[in-house]
């Protein structure tokens, strides 16, 4: 039999609720949300029920391509002069960074335009898990015992993330029985409807955005000094986006937006589509002299240019324009620039350009039988904000991603969505479905990508081999968290490098710095792919990861 649908995400539990609804008749749209959701309990450090969650969709039906934002705006109520006054230029933590959660409304849309099946149906995998409790694993409880200062702050977080005053120890049971509860006030609200299934989504929207969910929400930011209210909520729509088709090696690469990294996702691969044919590589393996100046420059333009479309100054259209491309990849020279200027786009206004002076998250890829694409990147943690007590939720500290500087291009201001690192991408060859892939790892998201999608088009790997191949990441720019730290020329790769790839990148002035090779670091690519002996699909082992495929004959 041959295997015709893939599914790869950050948890087994995830990855099982994606199979399990596939292996019942639901499309990728409906596997993919249960496996979203189910990350937001499983993944509670990365992944937030309430966080948010960027989705690139294809339909094999109608060919159309898809993407929403899935990332809520700051409150009405958010001022950037009286931030900037009170905690300096970075968005402080705890309540303050919270935005207006967006991943229950994105998932939502996503079954109401695209899915097939109902929210009660796509969300039992995620509420089981919570109300059982899942086996505490290795990378969680570090996360946990790292943080457990930040998680001891908030009196509500504690009691879920440090259970009887210390952080859960592996093989430990991990339940989450107030997250339960409001996972199941949003299955009760749709029941209600009698089988209409449009109408039980759109109700049980309702329960989280003006029903009793966002009734505990806006009445502890009220007691406790936050900003979310009634009308942030009841106000919220996901948004519709295009997406940023890139031709590159044969294949079309769907890109999300400027509102997130996707643009720099679509510059990166622009830049290096549109250079000599052998620039990426060299002797068999990646040139990742080449590759690092390439995301240098990326990463200057985005912090000179991007931030939400509704504020930028530039067409993001001109960030991938050939001219600009070409003065770009002109730019690069045999050795390394510490930190580069972003480059002159030339039909900007004449507004300032800004210069230099992680939390994490998690992905779920799928590919169904029929060829539709789902890509989603849920995140936000939950160790830099307070979880609403009785809810369970850790509602989205994304405001992190904001600045708390007058002026600057990424203020803060109401409505104004942060620039989100996560940007799921998705591929088509000769108009056919041919891949979905994200990452976790903040900034690294780009680079990950690049890397592995390479391994594939240019040095000819099989999948898991490109996924696990070693990786090296570029750290000179602007970091997107607070405090926004920059390392000029610093290059971080994993252990399992190459000698000969390390003493070159050294050679050439970069400042190579060592990950363990046993440490997950330079992202944890989840990939689904349609090949010509059918579909396959790998997740990275190192961040605990899981894939599936299976199919009928």
């Amino acid at each position: 039999m041959t295997a015709n649908w893939a599914v790869a995400t950050g948890h087994p539990i995830a990855t099982e609720a994606a199979e399990r609804i596939l292996r019942a008749g639901g499309n990728a749209v409906d596997a993919g949300v249960a496996a979203g959701i189910a990350l937001g309990v499983v993944q509670p450090d990365l992944v937030s029920v309430a966080g948010v969650a960027p989705i690139i969709m294809y339909d094999a039906r109608s060919g159309e391509v898809t993407s929403q934002d899935g990332v809520g705006g700051w409150p009405a109520a958010a001022n950037v002069e009286r931030f900037h006054a009170q905690s300096g230029p970075h968005v402080p933590e705890g309540i303050l960074r919270t935005v207006i959660p967006a991943a229950p409304a994105s998932w939502i849309a996503a079954l109401s335009r695209h899915g097939t099946l109902g929210f009660g149906d796509v969300a039992a995998a995620a509420v089981r898990a919570a109300r059982e409790g899942f086996t505490v694993y290795p990378l969680f409880a570090d996360f946990i015992a790292s943080r457990a200062e930040k998680y001891a702050r908030f009196a509500s977080t504690a009691d879920i993330f440090l259970p009887g005053g210390a952080p859960p120890k592996v093989g430990d049971l991990f339940v989450q029985s107030d997250l339960a509860d409001t996972l199941q006030i949003m299955i009760d609200a749709e029941a209600d409807c009698d089988g209409d299934r449009l109408a039980g989504l759109a109700a049980a929207r309702h329960a989280f955005y003006e029903g009793p969910i966002a009734a505990e929400i806006t009445a502890f930011h009220a007691a406790n000094g936050g900003l979310l209210t009634a009308e942030d909520l009841a106000g919220y729509e996901v948004r519709q986006e295009p997406t940023l088709p890139v031709a590159f090696r044969g294949a079309e690469i769907h890109c999300c937006g400027a509102w997130c990294q996707g643009i720099s996702m679509a510059q990166t691969l622009a830049m290096v589509e549109a250079a000599r044919p052998d620039a990426a590589s060299r002797e068999g393996a990646l040139d990742l002299h080449f590759l690092i100046e390439v995301l240098k420059r990326v990463f200057a333009d985005r912090e000179a240019y991007v931030t939400d479309p509704d504020y930028m100054h530039v067409p993001q259209e001109a960030l991938v324009a050939p001219d600009f491309i070409a003065e770009r990849l002109a730019s690069i020279g045999p050795a390394s620039d510490p930190l580069p200027d972003p480059g002159a786009v030339h039909n900007s206004d004449d507004a300032p350009v800004y210069r230099a002076g992680c939390a994490d998250t998690s992905h779920v890829s799928v590919i169904d039988g029929a060829g539709n694409i789902f890509s989603a990147t849920p995140s936000d943690p939950s160790y830099d904000t307070i979880v609403i007590p009785g809810t369970g939720l850790s509602v989205s500290s994304r405001g992190s991603q904001s600045r708390a500087v007058p002026g600057h291009l990424n203020a803060l201001a109401p409505g104004k969505r942060p620039r989100l690192t996560p940007n799921p991408i998705l591929g088509l060859k000769n108009g056919k479905p041919w891949l979905a892939m994200g990452t976790p790892g903040g900034d690294v998201q780009v680079q990950a990508m690049i890397q592995v999608l390479l391994n594939m088009t240019d040095l000819g790997m099989p999948a898991e081999a490109a996924v696990r191949a070693p990786r090296a990441a570029s750290y000179s720019y602007p970091g997107s968290f607070a405090p926004h730290d920059i390392h000029p020329n610093k290059v971080l790769c994993e252990g399992d490098l190459d000698q000969a790839r390390l003493a070159d990148l050294a050679a050439r002035g970069h400042d190579v710095v060592m990950w363990p090779a046993e440490t997950w670091m330079a992202g944890g690519i989840c990939l689904a792919l349609r090949a010509e002996d059918g579909a396959v699909a790998v997740a990275d082992p190192r961040r605990a990861g899981t894939a599936a495929t299976g199919g009928t004959s």
